[in-house]
C-alpha cells in the first residue's frame, strides 16, 4: 500500500473545495492550451483521474490502487505501475501527460526516458509542475516541514534542471506557460484567472510542452 492509498478520498475531495476547484479549473485551462489534438493519450501518475478525464486521456497509470479506483469510475483505462517502468510498447501513445508527477517520483530522468520510449515519433509530453524557484514551492515546503501528509513526499526541482533532463531524455521544442499568479494560499478561491506565456516565479502552476 502506498501513502496515497490512505489519502485517496481526501485528495479527491480537495478538488471540490473553494481553492482546489478554482485552481483546478485554471490548471486544466493551462494544460489544455498545450495538449492539442491526439488519438491515444496516457497520464503517468493519473491519481484519481480528474485531469485525464477532463482532457479526454484514455489510459492512466499510478502506483496507488485506491487512486485508480476513482480514475476508473471516470472512464480511464487504469494500470497499476510506476513511471520508471511503463508496461507499454514502444511508440504506443501520441500524448503523455504528467501533472506534478515529476515532483513525486524517485527517478525523474528515468521516468522521462520511459515516456520518450512509449511516445510515437513527434509525440508530445505535457508536464504540469511547481518549479523550486516558485514562491508556491516555499509555501508547500513549509507545509511539508509541518508534517503535511502529501507535501512531505514532494521534491521540487529547479526549472533549469527539468529542462536539462528533458533534453537528455530526447525532448526538445519546449513551450512554457504559467498560471495561479497570486500570493500562495490554499483556502480561498483563486481570483487571478490569467494564463501567461513563459515561466513566472509568482506562478503556482507551470506547464511545459515538449516534443
Amino acid at each position: 500500500m502506498t501513502p496515497f492509498d490512505r489519502l485517496a478520498l481526501k485528495y479527491d475531495r480537495w478538488y471540490e473545495q473553494p481553492f482546489g476547484s478554482s485552481a483546478y479549473r485554471l490548471e486544466l485551462e493551462c494544460l489544455k492550451s498545450l495538449t492539442g489534438k491526439f488519438k491515444l493519450g496516457l497520464e503517468v501518475g493519473v491519481g484519481t483521474g480528474r485531469f485525464a478525464g477532463a482532457l479526454g486521456i484514455q489510459v492512466g497509470i499510478d502506483p496507488s490502487l485506491e487512486m485508480l479506483r476513482f480514475a476508473q469510475k471516470r472512464g480511464i483505462r487504469c494500470v497499476q505501475g510506476v513511471g520508471e517502468n511503463l508496461p507499454f510498447r514502444k511508440g504506443s501513445f501520441d500524448l503523455v501527460l504528467m501533472v506534478v508527477t515529476i515532483c513525486f517520483v524517485k527517478d525523474p530522468f528515468g521516468v522521462l526516458k520511459e515516456t520518450k520510449r512509449v511516445l510515437k515519433d513527434r509525440g508530445r509530453l505535457v508536464l504540469g509542475l511547481i518549479p523550486a524557484e516558485s514562491l508556491w514551492a516555499d509555501f508547500y515546503r513549509e507545509k511539508a516541514r509541518n508534517g503535511h501528509p502529501i507535501y512531505r513526499h514532494v521534491r521540487f526541482y529547479p526549472l533549469s534542471y527539468v529542462k536539462e533532463i528533458l533534453k537528455e531524455a530526447g525532448f526538445e521544442n519546449l513551450h512554457i506557460k504559467s498560471t495561479l499568479l497570486e500570493e500562495p494560499q490554499d483556502e480561498r478561491e483563486v481570483r487571478n484567472r490569467e494564463v501567461v506565456e513563459g515561466f513566472d516565479p509568482r506562478a503556482g502552476f507551470t506547464c511545459i510542452l515538449a516534443t
